[in-house]
C-alpha cells in the first residue's frame, strides 16, 4: 500500500483544452484592430480585422457542417498566402475536423498521393490552381467535393460541379457553438515535399499548435506584436507558414500576404506600402527581394528584419541584410516540428560582447533551441556527443510541437526514431557550448572523398559570396579514384561567368584545398523543390552520368 508521501500531488486549477479557434477570438477582442491584408488572385487588395474574420470564420464553419464535415475528416487545401485561406485553418480546425494543406509544386503523381492517402472529403481551390484540377479530374478520388475560394460571379469559366467559397459564407448563419474538443484532437495535415520516395504526412493537434504559436511568441517577440507587420512569404501551404497564422493574432501582429506574386518587384512594392516590418521564407525568395533592393537603391521603407530558414542562409545575404539596417534572423526546424527548432536572435548582453564580424558568423548558425524543443547529436552508433561546437554527429530532437510518428506509415516512423523516442532529423550538425546549432549538411548532401567528408553548404555559403554568383550548389559525382568528389554548378549573376581559378581563391581562404569542387558546370536557373529549395535530388539526376577525370 502506497503511503501519502509516495503518491504524486496534483495541483488543485482548472484544467481547460488547448484550441485553436480560441487564438482568433482572443484576437478578435483583443486585437480587434489588428489588419489580415491580402492581395488576391483577382489581382486587388483585400482588407480587414481579425474581428472581421471572426465572423467569416464562424460562417464558414456552419457551411463546412453543412457540407457533412463530421470531426476527424479531413478537408484539403490548395491555396496561395490570403484571407481565405487563414479562414480555412481556423474554420476546419474549429468545428474539429483537420485542414489538410497541399502544395501545388508538388508533382501530379504526388499530389494524387496524397489526396488518396489523407482520405480527403473537400478540396477548397484557388482560382489559380483549377486548371490543376481539372487535369487530374478523372483520377481524384470519387465524391471528393471541390469548392473554389472566390465569388460566383468568378467562376463563369469553370465548371458548374465545382461550389462557390463566397456563396457558401453568404448563404451560412454566422451563430455558432464552437465544440469543446480534446486538446489531443487532430488539427491539422502537412505532408513533407518527398525528395526520397513518397512524401510523409504530419499530423498536427491543438495542443500542438497553440504550444507552436506561444513558443514563437515567446522566442521571436523581436519581429510580433501589437502593430507591427509581418508578411509570411513562407506558405501557408506548407507547415502553417511556419506558424504565423497562429502566433500573427495572438500577438496583435498584423498579417499581410503576398499572394500568389512572391517575385522580388512585387514583394518589394507591396512591403513598402503597406509598412512591413518583418518578413519570414527562404534564402531564395531573399535573393530576389535583394535584387529589388539594389535595383531600387534602398529598402522597403519600414522594413527591419527578416527571419531566413528552410535552408541555410549564406552569409553573404545575411551581411547584406546586415548592411542595410535589416536584422537577421537566421532559424531552422521541420515539417515534423511544426516546424520552428531554432531561432538565431542575438540577445543584446552578446550584441555588446561580439564585434560587427562576430554578430555575423553567430547568425551564419542556426541559432539557438526554442523552449520545448530538445536537441542530440549522436555518432554513427547511436551514443551521444558533447555540445562543444567541434564534435558532429546526427541530429535528433524531441518536443511538444514534434510529431511521434508518419501519419498512416509504420514504416517511416520506425526508421525515423530512436529506442527513446528523439526524431532523427538527418541533419550533421554541432551545437556549441552555448547552444549554437550549426547545421553542417543533410546526412545525404555530405560528399565521401577518399575516406574523408566534404561539406557541400561550406562550399555553398563561401561561393555565394562571389559577385559573378546569382545561386549555385554542389553535388557529389562519381571520381574513379576518390569514389566522389564535389561538383560546383553555378547560376551567374550577369553574362560573365566566374572561372574555377576565381573559385579556388576565393574558397582556399576557408577550406582545404582537397576539398575544392573538381569542376564548376552552369545553369541558367536550379531546379527548386515544391517548399522552394534547391532541388539537389534533381541536380543529382542531371548530373548523374557526368564524368570527372
Amino acid at each position: 500500500m502506497q503511503s501519502l508521501e509516495e503518491i504524486t500531488m496534483l495541483g488543485q486549477m482548472m484544467h481547460r483544452d488547448l484550441s485553436i479557434i480560441e487564438i482568433l477570438k482572443f484576437a478578435a477582442e483583443n486585437h480587434s484592430v489588428s489588419e489580415v491584408v491580402s492581395l488576391r488572385t483577382e489581382g486587388d487588395v483585400h482588407r480587414y480585422t481579425y474581428s472581421d474574420c471572426l465572423v467569416r470564420v464562424s460562417k464558414l464553419a456552419n457551411a463546412i457542417l453543412n457540407l457533412g464535415v463530421k470531426k476527424g475528416d479531413r478537408v484539403a487545401t490548395l491555396a496561395w498566402n490570403g484571407y481565405r485561406h487563414l479562414e480555412l485553418y481556423y474554420a476546419i480546425s474549429g468545428v474539429g475536423a483537420v485542414c489538410h494543406t497541399i502544395n501545388p509544386r508538388l508533382s501530379a503523381e504526388q499530389m494524387l498521393y496524397i489526396l488518396e492517402h489523407a482520405g480527403d472529403s473537400i478540396l477548397f481551390v484557388d482560382t489559380t490552381f483549377v486548371p490543376i484540377i481539372e487535369k487530374l479530374a478523372s483520377k481524384l478520388p470519387k465524391n471528393l467535393v471541390i469548392i473554389v475560394m472566390a465569388s460566383s460571379e468568378s467562376m463563369s469559366n469553370i465548371s458548374n460541379e465545382y461550389l462557390s467559397y463566397e456563396t457558401l459564407i453568404t448563404e451560412s448563419s454566422q451563430k455558432i457553438i464552437w465544440p469543446e474538443l480534446p486538446e489531443n484532437t487532430a488539427a491539422g495535415l502537412c505532408y513533407t515535399s518527398g525528395t526520397t520516395g513518397n512524401p510523409k504526412g504530419a499530423l498536427y493537434s491543438h495542443r500542438s499548435t497553440v504550444l507552436h504559436a506561444l513558443t514563437i511568441s515567446l522566442n521571436m517577440g523581436l519581429f510580433l506584436g501589437n502593430g507591427m507587420k509581418v508578411l509570411p512569404v513562407v506558405p501557408l501551404f506548407h507547415v502553417n507558414a511556419w506558424g504565423l497564422p497562429y502566433a500573427a493574432p495572438l500577438t496583435g501582429t498584423s498579417l499581410i500576404f503576398p499572394g500568389p506574386n512572391l517575385d522580388g518587384a512585387s514583394l518589394f512594392n507591396l512591403m513598402d506600402h503597406e509598412n512591413v516590418n518583418s518578413a519570414w521564407g527562404v534564402p531564395t525568395v531573399w535573393l530576389g527581394l535583394l535584387e529589388e533592393i539594389r535595383n531600387q537603391g534602398k529598402a522597403p521603407s519600414q522594413f527591419q528584419n527578416v527571419v531566413i530558414g528552410g535552408s541555410a542562409a549564406p552569409k553573404s545575404m545575411i551581411e547584406e541584410f546586415e548592411g542595410l539596417g535589416i536584422t537577421v534572423c537566421h532559424a531552422w526546424g521541420m515539417t515534423e516540428m511544426s516546424p520552428v527548432g531554432t531561432q538565431g536572435f542575438l540577445p543584446q548582453p552578446m550584441t555588446k560582447l561580439l564585434s560587427s564580424d562576430e554578430q555575423i558568423l553567430k547568425k551564419c548558425n542556426q541559432g539557438r533551441r526554442v523552449f520545448g524543443v530538445d536537441l542530440k547529436i549522436v555518432d554513427e552508433k547511436g551514443s551521444s556527443l558533447p555540445h562543444d561546437g567541434e564534435a558532429s554527429g546526427e541530429l535528433y530532437v524531441r518536443g511538444n510541437a514534434i510529431i511521434s510518428g508518419y501519419y498512416k506509415n509504420e514504416q517511416s516512423t520506425e526508421e525515423s526514431f530512436d529506442k527513446e523516442g528523439w526524431f532523427g532529423t538527418g541533419d550533421i550538425a554541432s551545437i556549441t557550448s552555448d547552444g549554437f546549432l550549426n547545421i553542417q549538411d543533410r546526412a545525404k548532401d555530405l560528399i565521401k572523398s577518399g575516406g574523408e567528408w566534404i561539406s557541400s553548404i561550406d562550399i555553398e555559403n563561401v561561393v555565394m559570396g562571389h559577385p559573378k554568383v546569382a545561386n549555385c550548389a554542389v553535388i557529389a559525382v562519381s571520381h574513379p579514384k576518390w569514389e566522389e568528389r564535389p561538383l560546383l554548378v553555378v547560376v551567374s549573376n550577369g553574362n560573365i561567368r566566374v572561372t574555377k581559378q576565381e573559385i579556388d581563391d576565393l574558397l582556399l581562404g576557408h577550406i582545404a584545398k582537397w576539398q575544392l569542387p573538381d569542376a564548376i558546370e552552369f545553369l541558367d536557373a536550379l531546379p527548386l523543390t515544391a517548399t522552394g529549395k534547391v532541388s539537389k535530388l534533381t541536380l543529382r539526376e542531371m548530373f548523374a552520368n557526368y564524368k570527372l577525370t
